[in-house]
């Protein structure tokens, strides 16, 4: 069991490509955009760094051990779904998140009406109130993959204490 003393913290990372005909997912929300995210579930790139950074912070390994696009299981799943089994996970394992913070690198759409949305459903996802949960939106400003367009990139950080 975790030593009752100590907080852990995790990093996660994720990127998605931007592609036609599906819908862009990010923190729970479907924001308006003729580009979404492409991937084998619903290509949140928001929660999945969430997802990642729990599994940090609980040294339970990345969200592609427990949730492989491999298996058919996972295809078009909602990674809100996701994050509620993980956060399941960690309580077994011994940990619970108590804080997150994140930021989602996009070009366009702007972000700025969705976040308090993402900020409610990754609160309620992780089982915390909504002021321990931060969601940031940046631009690439023209520069690389996100600044071109052609992608999505969010980071998080997650702390959890023991249980």
């Amino acid at each position: 069991m975790p030593d009752a003393a100590v907080p852990r913290t995790g990093i996660g990372w994720d990127t998605h490509r931007l592609v036609a005909g599906r819908p862009l997912v990010l923190g729970g929300v479907t924001v308006p955009s003729e580009l979404g995210l492409d991937g084998h579930s619903d290509a949140d790139v928001l929660t999945h760094a969430v997802i990642d950074a729990l599994l940090g912070a609980a040294g339970l390994g990345d969200i592609g051990e427990h949730f492989p696009d491999t298996d058919e299981a996972f295809r078009g799943a909602d990674s809100m779904v996701l994050l509620r089994e993980t956060v399941a996970r960690c309580a077994a394992a011994g940990w619970r998140p108590v804080h997150a913070d994140a930021t989602v690198l996009l070009e366009r759409p702007k972000l700025l009406p969705y976040k308090p949305a993402m900020r409610a459903n990754l609160a309620a996802g992780l089982g915390v109130g909504e002021d321990a949960v931060n969601v940031k939106a940046t631009r690439g400003e023209g520069m690389g993959p996100v600044g071109r367009g052609e992608g999505a990139v969010a980071q998080a950080v997650v702390t959890c204490v023991p249980v």
